[in-house]
């Protein structure tokens, strides 16, 4: 019995290593892409950087989790009629 235990957390520790991190969404690089695709890259990064900062505003006036897709949408709209 203790021989089986030990082997299950050998292998769980190996299979906890083997893993590779999960790595959030990284902000597009339109200098990175193929110069037919730079255009819609740049508009990509753009929105990506609007929903940044609608989502830090969230953290600032801690919306709850519940709440939170109300609040960005209502901020990417009002940052969206401001331009």
């Amino acid at each position: 019995m203790e021989e089986n235990l030990k082997s299950f957390i050998f292998i769980s520790i190996i299979a906890l290593l083997a893993m590779a991190p999960a790595h959030a969404q990284t902000l597009v690089d339109p200098n990175k892409v193929a110069p037919e695709y730079r255009e819609a890259a740049e508009k990509r990064r753009a929105e990506q950087l609007r929903q940044r900062e609608c989502a830090l505003k969230a953290d600032l006036e801690k919306v709850l989790p519940r709440d939170r897709t109300a609040f960005l949408n209502r901020c990417l709209e009002t940052m969206a009629a401001k331009q």
